[in-house]
């Protein structure tokens, strides 16, 4: 059972969750199939309150198997919230083989997949600080849950699907490490 200061701080961690959703992801056109999941309320937000990669693993297993087992017109897609595990990009990324594991191992693969967002993102072949890693920065560690048929779906909404990542560093490289903190998005330290 969760303490009263557990679910002040959940509710802090999913307000600037969804405010990074809301300002970056959405306001920033990052992901163009992103708005209409949110503006159906068909977004899950799951904070995780585990510390270590296993009890994570546990949480990520539920999860998987809540959204496989769930209409998809209720929750369409989970971002499980993992603000006191995984804070090193580098554990994280390690992490992100087992979280595909466990996609495989409950034979969800081909139905669910795993997106990966974190504070500290870091493309290969990339600098730290170059703007094109903000994509993929979230104010938490966060693990994205999708439904397979609905990322085909939105890939046959979406002419150029492809050229999203392009278009994405184009953004960033526009608005700038000052207007990305001018967004007031993360991470949250």
């Amino acid at each position: 059972m969760s303490t009263t200061n557990e679910n002040v701080d959940d509710d802090a961690i999913i307000a600037a969750t969804r405010r990074w959703v809301d300002r970056a992801v959405i306001g920033l056109n990052l992901c163009p199939f992103a708005k209409a999941v949110q503006v159906k309320d068909q977004v899950r937000y799951v904070v995780s309150h585990a510390r270590t990669p296993e009890s994570l693993l546990d949480t990520l297993m539920d999860e998987l198997q809540l959204l496989a087992d769930t209409d998809p017109e209720q929750v369409d897609t989970t971002l499980l919230i993992h603000p006191y595990v995984l804070q090193d990009f580098l554990d994280f990324n390690e992490f992100l083989d087992v979280a595909d594991a466990a996609v495989e191992d409950m034979s969800l693969d081909g139905e669910l997949q795993i997106a990966s967002f974190h504070p500290d993102y870091q493309f290969a072949d990339t600098d730290p600080n170059d703007i094109e890693n903000f994509t993929n920065r979230s104010p938490y560690p966060v693990l994205q849950l999708l439904r397979e048929d609905s990322i085909d779906r939105a890939v046959e909404a979406i002419p150029d699907a492809a050229e999203i990542f392009e278009k994405n560093i184009e953004t960033m490289e526009q608005l700038g490490h000052e207007g990305w903190d001018k967004l007031d998005v993360g991470p949250a330290r």
